[in-house]
């Protein structure tokens, strides 16, 4: 059967470019993951660009570690952090290799599989937050740090891959800071939203960090 053009994944190439032109160019993109628990469609609506090792915002800004290898490349992979002891947050790694950079995965719109990910996201008042979030889009798609380093073209059905969607126009997207960064990277505009789509999470300025408590397990951003 000959797929659509919306069905059509992404190629590495499109992944092999700098992080500003990759991460606006994620929006309205596909993002499958595939369980054996099953398969969970999304439509990316909010990313960010981290540009590793020229961005204080950055994991990759002090250069590589264990922890952040995975940036550095080839691209076309996956990068997932843990983060306030928690929470772990989805990354796609792009640019050349050897040059650290992701767009963090924070927002969309389940559609394929919201049952699977309101199981897993109990706490959800309707499907429009379902992934409304970076913590919450990887708990709805069950990311952990089992798939650091996945390859998004990793065989003919990876654990998680991008098709090519349905853009939006031009005119919707919207740039501004990004969400809980801090220092010197605090005002880039490098967070990306389709404007006036419901599945956008709230803009937070950057706040000192601290230890959610049991009574707050439900956030919806995680700086990166």
């Amino acid at each position: 059967m000959t797929k659509t053009p919306d069905r059509a994944p992404l190629t590495r190439q499109f992944f092999d470019r700098s992080v500003l032109e990759v991460a606006p160019d994620l929006l309205g993109r596909t993002l499958v993951r595939r369980s054996a628990a099953g398969t969970i469609e999304l439509r990316l609506t909010e990313v960010e660009a981290y540009a590793g090792e020229v961005d204080p915002g950055s994991h990759a800004f002090r250069g590589r570690t264990a922890r952040n290898s995975v940036m550095f490349g080839p691209p076309g992979h996956t990068y997932v952090y843990f983060t306030y002891g928690m929470w772990h947050c989805l990354n796609l790694v792009c640019g050349p290799e050897g040059r650290a950079s992701g767009v963090l995965l924070r927002a969309g719109e389940i559609n394929v599989g919201a049952a699977l990910a309101r199981d897993r996201r109990a706490s959800a008042r309707n499907d429009k937050e379902l992934a409304k979030g970076p913590a919450r889009l990887a708990t709805a798609l069950d990311v952990d740090r089992a798939l650091d380093g996945s390859d998004l073209f990793g065989g003919p059905a990876p654990a998680l891959s991008v098709l090519h969607g349905t853009p939006p126009p031009r005119a919707l997207v919207r740039s501004g800071p990004r969400t809980g960064v801090g220092g010197d990277g605090a005002h880039q505009p490098w967070r990306f939203w389709i404007e006036g789509d419901p599945t956008v999470s709230p803009y937070r300025a950057h706040a000192p960090r601290r230890r959610p408590s049991s009574k707050a397990l439900d956030v919806s951003s995680e700086d990166a």
